[in-house]
């Protein structure tokens, strides 16, 4: 392996993980976990069931993001949605030792006690006056007056700063002063040209566990067909008696189980997702039209694995332009890679993944975000429509032209028109669908 190939491996590793349940109330869970172990690490009198005690209480403060994408979405095991029945988890059998999979531990017993505390109202939420799009600080307090905080910024999992009454015990803002910066995703400086190269040449045994990525999004598929998760898009899409409107070919297998996928996660199963950028949604649609292809079709697990890499990184990389959170919603980002992971399995070339990129970018981009919620899998089916669509198109040689909106000659320079529109254009739009939201 050549010091760039594991360059890559490592942000792919950074940015594809298991996450149990949406990301944004997880990363709400783990801010708050790691507060209660700080309590138990510095006060005697926490003992082995003051978890499930509830004396304590938990105070969450958080960006407008962070709250617009939690309001709505189910909280595994819970039947609950939103941030207070996220928190008291995380207080109540939360380990931050798992990271996105903070609520690992989740049985009937804490479920129990976590809906008691917000029944007695021990949680409190309220926006956070923050910069930041991503941010999370959870606080502590226990029936002595003792306090502890944590605060997450940027990355879902990423801890920054922590604190005991009042007393900063780690902060990683130190840190990077004083030695080397987070290093984000466009400090890789990658390109699609690249990527592809990586994808189509790194040896297949240090790519090999990307595969992890059809373990989990397909047990979340089977899952969601299965049961009676959210809106039941999956279900409908493959039902036969919906058989003459979807018609049962590839699109319609291809969507019915990335939906399906999204119906289970979003309405709190407890099967853990395969995230990408931080994102179980986007992990869900970056691969399940590669898998689904792989299944229909056959392909071996190293053209798999190869695909699912080239569709994992080049999600990475538009998302890299845009931000973890935006008014954009992530599945154009995420149905973009898998367009290319398609492209790949039907033997396109270099030329035609750009192709798949652009005709996805001239289609589904100013698809907004309105928060994480069980109608996020018509979106996701949607996006899988469109990067079918436009996969094919590529192939057979069609292309929006540079002439045509926001699309360029140049591959780099379109993802970074779309990534200004998501970040900095619709600004305004991601303020007044939160203004709408809170206000209902």
């Amino acid at each position: 392996m050549t010091p760039r190939e594991a360059e890559i491996i490592e942000l792919i590793r950074k940015e594809v993980k298991p996450a149990l349940g949406c990301t944004e109330p997880i990363a709400v869970a783990l801010a708050v976990a790691k507060s209660m172990e700080i309590i138990e690490d510095r006060c005697e009198a926490a003992s082995s069931d003051w978890r499930m005690s509830g004396s304590y209480t938990v105070r969450v403060e958080v960006s407008g993001n962070i709250l617009k994408n939690g309001m709505g979405v189910g909280i595994p095991g819970t039947g609950m949605v939103g941030l207070h029945i996220a928190s008291a988890l995380g207080a109540v059998c939360g380990k931050s030792c798992y990271g996105l999979e903070v609520l690992h531990d989740l049985n009937d017993a804490s479920i129990e006690r976590a809906k008691g505390m917000v029944k007695e109202e021990s949680v409190t939420v309220a926006l956070a006056e923050t910069d930041h799009k991503l941010y999370v600080k959870a606080i502590v307090t226990d029936a002595c007056g003792h306090t502890a905080s944590t605060v997450i910024e940027d990355d879902h999992d990423r801890i920054v700063e922590t604190a005991f009454c009042e007393e900063i015990l780690t902060s990683a803002h130190k840190t990077e002063t004083a030695e080397v910066p987070q290093k984000t995703t466009l400090d890789y400086g990658l390109t699609v040209k690249e990527i592809l190269e990586f994808a189509s040449n790194v040896a297949y045994e240090d790519i090999e566990f990307i595969l992890e990525s059809r373990t989990l999004n397909m047990a979340l598929a089977e899952e969601g067909l299965k049961g009676p998760y959210g809106l039941k898009v999956g279900q409908a899409i493959s039902s036969s008696a919906n058989k003459e409107v979807f018609g049962g070919d590839f699109l319609c297998y291809a969507m019915a189980l990335t939906a399906a996928a999204s119906d289970a996660r979003m309405a709190g199963c407890t099967l853990a997702a395969m995230s990408n950028s931080g994102s179980g949604n986007q992990g869900i649609t970056v691969t399940m039209p590669v898998i689904a292809y792989s299944i229909k079709y056959g392909t071996t697990d190293e053209q798999l694995a190869r695909a699912l890499v080239l569709s994992h990184l080049i999600a990475i990389h538009i998302k890299g332009y845009l931000g973890k959170l935006s008014a954009l919603c992530g599945c154009v980002i995420a149905s973009t890679g898998s367009a290319c992971g398609l492209v790949y399995l039907r033997g396109g070339d270099y030329e035609q993944v750009c192709s798949a990129i652009k005709n996805m970018i001239g289609n589904i981009t100013g698809m907004v975000c309105d928060g994480a919620k069980v109608g996020c899998a018509m979106k996701v089916a949607s996006g899988v429509s469109s990067a079918l669509q436009s996969a094919v198109l590529a192939r057979e040689g069609m292309c929006i032209s540079e002439h045509d909106g926001i699309i360029e000659k140049d591959i780099e320079k379109t993802i970074q028109n779309l990534g200004k529109i998501g970040s900095v254009g619709m600004q305004h739009t991601d303020n007044m669908i939160l203004d709408i939201m809170v206000c209902k």
